[in-house]
C-alpha cells in the first residue's frame, strides 16, 4: 500500500506555497530522512524528508502551487529482500559483447581523421516570445513586494542621516580579533557593534522602541533586533534575541548560527517573528548611501552602507578617515525629528567609542 507524501503546516497563517524543487526525482529510491522537496511559502522555505522507505512516485511537478495538506507523491514500499527497480530513465542499453581487440593487420596505415570546424553559433530566433522571459513570482518575492508597498501607504516614512568614523571599531577589531576567536570559537565582525549600539540607543531615546496598533502605542521594553539577510530568494529578517543582555561574543555566535540557517534555508517562522527595531547593511553590496524601508509595524530601521576613506576635518585639520554614512528611517507618526536625530547620534558616539561596548 502507498504511503502519501503531504504538504506540512509550516505555521498557522501560512495556507499554500510552492514546490520549488524535487531532490528525488520521480522512481527514485528514498530511505528513511532522506530529502524529498523543498516548499517556499511567503515567509520561509522548509525542507521535507521521508518517513518512510520505498520508491518516490511524484504527483506534482517542480513549481507548482500547492496546498497545506495535499498530497504532493506517493511512496510504494519496495517488496522485502527484492531489489529495487531503477527508473526508467536509468536503465542502460545493453552493452556490445566484450572480447578481445583484433591485432592491426601489417599492412594497414593509420587513418588520420582531419578535426571538424567548429559548428556555428546557435541564436533562438527573434521573435517578440524571445525577447523575455516570464515566470510567476516566488511567494515570499510577493510578500516583500505587498509589505515594502504597505510600508509606504500605512506609514509617515522620513529619513535622516549622519556618518560615523569606523577607524576606532576597526582598529579594536584588528587588535582583539585574534585573542577574541581563541576564547569565543568566532570572529569578531562589525554588526555585533552595530547591534549593542542601537541597543544603548533605544535604552536613550525609548520613543523608536514603541509602535502603533490601532488607536494605542505600544512601548516594548525589550531589545529583539532584526538583521537583513539578503539570500538567493529574497530578503529575509531573522530577529536577533534578546540583545540588551548578550555580549558581543554571544551577539557574534548568534549572528553565525543565523547565517549557516539562512546559507541551508532552514530558517524558520519563529526566527522571523518579534523584532522591534531593524538593521540592514546594504554597504556589504557597495552602497553608499540609502534610504532604507521600515519593517512594520516597527518605527525605526537602521541603515548601515560601505566603508569608505574620506577627507574629515579633525581638531582644525583635514585627514583621511574610514567613513560610513548612516540612515535612520521612521515612522513620523510614533518619533519626531528630535527623537530621531539623538538616536542618531548615540549610534554615532557608541561606534566612535567601541570600548565601551566591550565593558559589559
Amino acid at each position: 500500500m502507498s504511503i502519501p507524501v503531504i504538504i506540512p503546516a509550516v505555521g498557522e497563517s501560512i495556507t499554500s506555497g510552492v514546490l520549488s524543487v524535487w531532490h528525488k526525482k520521480d522512481g527514485d529510491q528514498v530511505s528513511i530522512g532522506d530529502l524529498l522537496f523543498t516548499l517556499d511559502t511567503d515567509k520561509v522555505s522548509s525542507e521535507v524528508t521521508a518517513l518512510e522507505p520505498g520508491i518516490l512516485r511524484t504527483l506534482v511537478d517542480e513549481g507548482a502551487e500547492v496546498k497545506i495538506g495535499q498530497t504532493v507523491a506517493e511512496i510504494e514500499p519496495a517488496a522485502e529482500g527484492s531489489p529495487v527497480p531503477p527508473a526508467p530513465d536509468a536503465i542502460a542499453p545493453p552493452s556490445a559483447p566484450i572480447g578481445k581487440p583484433a591485432p592491426p593487420s601489417p599492412q594497414s596505415a593509420p587513418t588520420v581523421v582531419p578535426p571538424a570546424a567548429p559548428a556555428p553559433p546557435t541564436y533562438p530566433p527573434n521573435t517578440p516570445e524571445s525577447r523575455v522571459t516570464r515566470r510567476k513570482l516566488s511567494p515570499l518575492r510577493r510578500k516583500i513586494a505587498l509589505q515594502l508597498v504597505s510600508a509606504q501607504q500605512n506609514a509617515a516614512i522620513l529619513t535622516t542621516f549622519n556618518e560615523v568614523d569606523m577607524g576606532h571599531v576597526m582598529g579594536l577589531r584588528k587588535e582583539v580579533q585574534e585573542g577574541f576567536q581563541l576564547k569565543y570559537g568566532v570572529k569578531l565582525g562589525f554588526m555585533s557593534f552595530f547591534i549593542k549600539a542601537v541597543v544603548e540607543a533605544l535604552r536613550a531615546v525609548p520613543q523608536i522602541n514603541a509602535q502603533l496598533d490601532g488607536d494605542e502605542l505600544v512601548e516594548n521594553h525589550y531589545y529583539d533586533i532584526g538583521v537583513a539577510v539578503g539570500t538567493e530568494k529574497g530578503l529575509i529578517v531573522p530577529v536577533m534575541r534578546n540583545c540588551g543582555d548578550l555580549s558581543l561574543a554571544g551577539l557574534e555566535k548568534q549572528l553565525l548560527d543565523y547565517a549557516v540557517k539562512a546559507r541551508e534555508g532552514k530558517i524558520s517562522l519563529s526566527d522571523l517573528q518579534g523584532g522591534v527595531f531593524t538593521i540592514s547593511n546594504g554597504g556589504v553590496y557597495g552602497s553608499l548611501l540609502s534610504t532604507p524601508i521600515l519593517n512594520p509595524p516597527q518605527s525605526g530601521i537602521l541603515g548601515m552602507h560601505k566603508i569608505q576613506d574620506r577627507p574629515v576635518a579633525v581638531e582644525g585639520k583635514i585627514v583621511i578617515r574610514p567613513m560610513m554614512y548612516l540612515a535612520l528611517s521612521y515612522d513620523h507618526r510614533v518619533v519626531d525629528g528630535k527623537e530621531a536625530v539623538t538616536f542618531l547620534i548615540k549610534v554615532k558616539e557608541a561606534i566612535e567609542n567601541p570600548v565601551r561596548l566591550f565593558l559589559d
